[in-house]
């Protein structure tokens, strides 16, 4: 891996264990890292091995001129910035950019014409766009949004959300043989516990499901507000850890996204890297780059109960040859975004 001596700040608001990886690879190529986060969501409580290599910092704990001196001293070339609902993230950028300091917007919103959007276009040439020389997104979905923000085409990136690529795809190498030998007849669903998820389609659509096809489970994965679903062959393991999903990996065999809204979900990354057949719904962002119809999954319109009932079907139908193809597709799609092209895409903005 190429060496890089730049200097980069990080001003997030959540931190995942998937950004995490990101900046651990980051830090090997000899980059010197500062990040700023809020404390952990409580919705999703990750357990994080911080990197002695990147210096982390409580943002509840400072005020925006104590970060602004800090960043002049550390002497940034490059500030990542997630969103604008930190006002005071954003006139940091604004600060910084006026010193030609390389100042950068990510968001994974979709353009879907809202008042709300609208209105934020409006703003942008007096409250967004000032802070802003580049734009980081997570795919095409979100790059027409940022364009209308004012940021220049050739200045909007995508790949913004990765995955930890090597760790799930050593995953589908270790599970490979045991699948192979008997693919598990298990559906996995990894998220939060709440309405816009669409569990209630998915636990609706897996109950008549079942009922023609009872050898199939359906394992759930979260926490929230909803409460889980009473079914003989519906699992609920509450919030597990990143570090413990190797064993869900290795027992399930398809994974499903029901979401109302899901403006991308790196939880798809995450399981096309490790072998997983996809269903996902029509909301979700990621599907534009992991989700070939047909080949590796299947997308069906959000809050129809009785089209997931009839993927369900779909993929139950398939012999264990055909989903272990479609899950050899998956981690080939996995590959479109890597560890190693996001830090590439950070020193593109750097050298530009």
């Amino acid at each position: 891996m190429e060496k890089e001596n730049f200097k980069i700040v990080f001003l997030y608001t959540e931190l995942a264990g998937y950004t995490l990886s990101c900046l651990n690879h980051l830090s090997i190529t000899g980059a010197e890292i500062m990040v700023f986060r809020y404390p952990v969501n409580k919705e999703a409580p990750f357990q994080f091995k911080e990197n002695s290599k990147i210096n982390f910092f409580d943002r509840k704990n400072l005020t925006q001129p104590e970060i602004i001196k800090m960043i002049s001293e550390f002497k940034a070339q490059i500030i990542v910035c997630s969103g604008w609902i930190d006002k005071e993230y954003v006139k940091i950028c604004r600060h910084f950019k006026k010193l030609n300091v390389k100042t950068v917007l990510c968001l994974d919103n979709q353009w879907r014409f809202s008042v709300k959007q609208l209105l934020a276009v409006m703003a942008s040439p007096f409250l967004i766009k000032p802070g802003f020389k580049f734009a980081w997104v997570p795919g095409k979905s979100q790059r027409k949004f940022v364009s209308k923000l004012g940021i220049k085409k050739e200045n909007i990136f995508e790949g913004f959300y990765c995955a930890d690529t090597v760790s799930w795809t050593l995953m589908f190498d270790k599970f490979s043989s045991s699948k192979e030998n008997k693919f598990p007849r298990k559906f996995i669903y990894i998220g939060r516990y709440y309405e816009f998820k669409g569990l209630e389609e998915l636990w609706k659509a897996f109950s008549d499901f079942s009922a023609e096809f009872p050898d199939w489970e359906l394992w759930c994965l979260g926490t929230g507000d909803l409460v889980p679903a009473e079914h003989p062959k519906i699992k609920h393991f509450g919030f597990v850890q990143p570090a413990d999903l190797e064993k869900f990996v290795g027992e399930t065999g398809v994974f499903v996204l029901p979401s109302r809204f899901e403006p991308w979900g790196v939880v798809v990354h995450e399981m096309v890297a490790a072998g997983f057949p996809l269903i996902l719904s029509n909301e979700v962002g990621a599907r534009e780059t992991f989700l070939q119809e047909g080949e590796n999954g299947f997308v069906f319109e959000k809050e129809n109960v009785q089209q997931l009932t009839g993927i369900f079907r779909k993929m139950a139908l398939k012999t264990d040859k055909e989903l272990l193809q479609m899950g050899t597709k998956s981690n080939e799609l996995s590959q479109k975004i890597t560890l190693s092209s996001w830090v590439e895409t950070i020193s593109k903005m750097i050298n530009v």
